[in-house]
């Protein structure tokens, strides 16, 4: 059983661990889900993401919000959802704006998945415990950031995989989705994901971009950026036609 040290990265059990039985069939399902969402979730799914482009190396690594980081600490209190939140609202929330879709209800094959891959991922991790390496790492700018910069970076640093444009690059053998996912346009997240906020993304950015070369861009050039990623276009947030829609009259009248 993997164990964790203070000052240490938490290793989750390897995938040949996966035990050869019901539990182990639905963390085998839940797996295929994060990692190829396109296919196995494409049901809720509004955009070309799968889990594993925000959550790398398949939920494992550190720095990179994963599974086995946040498992343990839910239900807490999100400032976003403004009360406590279960591992499987959390779940939901991911569909609807990092994957720009549809929530799955909490008791849907898919969640229900997800939630065993993440429990499974997570043996050994003390429940209750801030883990070192969960989220992402912490960003320190000294100034101001600036678009200017982030467009030389990105276009130096970043495009090679993303695109001059920013829309990624697709599977060449014409599967579903992105090799390299796209940083905006139509098919990235939305406006209420959390990469959508510039200290989010500047820290993902720092701990893991240019992809195998994490920690080589300083808290300025990160955050630099993620600014220029935050001009750019993408999908609107769902929750603002919520609001349009309750306190806006129907066409025509209705005062």
């Amino acid at each position: 059983m993997p164990v964790v040290n203070p000052g240490e990265y938490f290793v989750p059990p390897y995938i040949e661990d996966i035990p050869e039985n019901k539990y182990g069939e639905l963390v085998k399902i839940g797996r295929n889900i994060f990692v190829n969402t396109q296919v196995y979730g494409k049901r809720y799914v509004g955009n070309g993401l799968n889990c594993s482009h925000c959550h790398l190396s398949e939920g494992r690594k550190a720095n990179a919000a994963p599974l086995w980081g946040a498992y343990g600490i839910y239900p807490m209190y999100r400032i976003k959802n403004r009360e406590v939140v279960t591992f499987q609202e959390r779940i939901q929330d991911c569909f609807k704006y990092s994957l720009d879709g549809i929530a799955p209800t909490v008791d849907s094959p898919e969640v229900e998945a997800l939630t065993a891959y993440a429990h499974w991922l997570s043996t050994g991790v003390p429940v209750g415990i801030v883990l070192p390496g969960r989220g992402f790492t912490a960003v320190n700018r000294s100034r101001t950031p600036s678009t200017e910069n982030g467009e030389i970076i990105y276009k130096t640093q970043c495009a090679m995989c993303h695109g001059e444009d920013g829309l990624g690059y697709k599977h060449e053998d014409g599967s579903p989705g992105y090799m390299f996912p796209p940083l905006w346009g139509p098919d990235s997240f939305n406006r209420a994901a959390g990469m959508n906020k510039v200290k989010t993304a500047a820290q993902f950015i720092k701990a893991n971009m240019p992809l195998g070369k994490g920690f080589t861009l300083t808290d300025n050039e990160a955050a630099d950026v993620a600014f220029y990623m935050w001009i750019q276009s993408r999908p609107y947030d769902p929750r603002r036609s919520l609001i349009i829609n309750i306190f806006m009259p129907p066409p025509g009248g209705g005062g």
